[in-house]
């Protein structure tokens, strides 16, 4: 996996997870790997977010663990030394495109217009997160999208569920998606990997439907 493209293909949901227990990252990625979403975004919403990152990256050899919410430069930095394998922001700025760049790492910028998309375009980017996908027009929007940029791919987030993903994983320019329902806080403070793997199972399953 050496491209944003080819991370996009790994499987139709990325698990956005949010951590506030580090000993909880090799458990719960071993549990999403085993339900066939082997590709994780760890936030960077907490504390224990580079740890939990370092500890999949280390402990699940089956995960492909990147870091989400990458909202400065240092983010990417820090990110990369714990080891992630690719990086997520929820927006981006020209220094901050830059710096996830230098890291060698495949990156998906967020985006949530036509003209940040184009923006990206110029630069080379042609895979992007959407951001916040349902509040910024979801579905319509996105396929709108497809006419003006057949380059672009995008990987919506933000919003997406069970009820909307396959609608989403039906457009032409969207790789995957991610959702943060796979990993209930619940389930994760109370160790309940069954469930999480169950969950898991059911997103690998998704197919698209027009």
């Amino acid at each position: 996996m050496n491209t944003a493209e080819e991370l996009m293909g790994l499987a139709p949901v990325v698990p956005v997870v949010v951590l506030d227990d580090a000993d909880a990252a090799a458990p719960l990625a071993r549990a999403l790997a085993a339900g066939g979403l082997p590709v994780i975004e760890v936030t960077l919403r907490t504390p224990a977010a580079l740890d939990a990152i370092a500890r999949i990256a280390a402990e699940v050899p089956d995960a492909v663990v990147g870091a989400g919410t990458v909202v400065r430069p240092a983010d990417a930095e820090r990110s990369a030394a714990a080891g992630a394998r690719f990086l997520v922001s929820p927006g981006c700025t020209p220094s901050l495109r830059g710096a996830m760049a230098a890291t060698g790492l495949p990156f998906l910028p967020g985006v949530a217009t036509a003209s940040e998309a184009i923006a990206l375009l110029e630069d080379g980017v042609t895979a992007m997160k959407f951001f916040p996908a349902e509040a910024a027009g979801g579905v319509p929007y996105l396929k709108a999208l497809g006419g003006p940029l057949p380059g672009v791919r995008f990987c919506p987030t933000g919003g997406v569920s069970p009820a909307n993903a396959a609608a989403y994983l039906a457009l032409p320019n969207v790789g995957c998606v991610g959702g943060s329902w796979l990993t209930p806080p619940d389930a994760v403070r109370a160790g309940d990997w069954d469930a999480v793997r169950a969950l898991a199972e059911e997103a690998a399953a998704l197919r698209p439907v027009v």
